[in-house]
């Protein structure tokens, strides 16, 4: 487990992990989270889940020394179900974090348009299917609707129209790259980002439904948790930190729990130098009445 996890210290803070407690990591990716949790819980049980296959092979290698700790493939909105499969306690701790990890841009699956020559998959599990096969069934204004909402781009029109008129066409990264730049201005966000950033970003959201299945998994928490129970969740798009604030506000007012952070928690200037992509995560954390 060597990967530099994101607002790892905030986590910590915010969770406080005590030996004994029962962890789950929603979204284990290369363990980074994971090992600094297992190593203040000691004997406590933990329990790895990712959607990736590759990732869940790989992080089973990495625990075989620790049998306290299992791993499980499937999306974290299906965390209740593979708690009464495994099964698995309840959870005093519980983390999500919404990132994709750089062992992602590894995979293959064309989630960069940095990666021209990867194919147009761009889903964390095989049983998704791909983007490429989406693309060729999607309309023109369905595509707008995605890449405006979930990319929050000005000229989705412009860029559906685009796609469309290319699709049989797109079978890679740089395919679909190409009909991006091609459809909008070349003064587009004066150079600032790429132009293919705000849709891919969209489409991944979107082929991979992980606004849905946050909200699945929020919905759900309740269930998942031991009565004063911690969960902390790091996102990285304005869409996810609106679900998980909305979320916690409601289930304070519901008189279940507080809101740990009144606020997001950002990274830090020293944090963001090291590591990029901190900048845009936000941390919320959320704690249950205890019984």
């Amino acid at each position: 487990m060597i990967h530099a996890p994101v607002l790892l210290q905030e986590v910590i803070d915010v969770l406080q992990p005590r030996s004994g407690d029962t962890v789950i990591d929603g979204t284990a990716g290369a363990g980074g989270h994971a090992e600094a949790l297992r190593a203040r819980i000691g004997s406590g049980a933990m329990l790895l889940v990712d959607w990736d296959e590759e990732t869940v092979q790989a992080l089973e290698k990495e625990v075989r020394s620790f049998p306290q700790v299992r791993v499980a493939h499937g999306n974290y909105a299906d965390i209740p179900e593979l708690q009464r499969t495994l099964p698995f306690p309840k959870a005093d701790v519980a983390l999500l974090d919404l990132g994709f990890s750089s062992d992602q841009l590894l995979r293959g699956k064309g989630f960069s348009f940095q990666k021209r020559e990867e194919p147009l998959v761009m889903t964390y599990s095989a049983a998704r299917g791909s983007l490429r096969d989406a693309l060729r069934s999607l309309s023109e204004g369905e595509l707008a609707e995605i890449i405006t909402a979930f990319g929050e781009e000005r000229y989705a029109k412009k860029i559906a129209k685009a796609i469309v008129a290319r699709r049989n066409a797109l079978q890679t990264v740089g395919d679909l790259s190409d009909a991006i730049v091609g459809a909008v201005p070349k003064s587009y966000e004066h150079g600032r980002i790429h132009p293919a950033t705000r849709t891919f970003q969209a489409l991944r959201i979107y082929i991979n439904d992980e606004l849905g299945n946050l909200a699945q998994f929020l919905r759900t928490l309740p269930e998942i948790m031991k009565p004063g129970g911690r969960v902390a969740i790091i996102s990285f798009h304005s869409l996810e930190d609106r679900i998980v604030k909305t979320a916690f506000h409601d289930m304070e007012h519901a008189g279940i729990g507080k809101r740990i952070t009144r606020k997001p928690i950002s990274a830090s200037f020293e944090e963001v130098a090291r590591n990029p992509r901190a900048r845009s995560a936000k941390l919320r954390a959320f704690t249950f009445l205890p019984s």
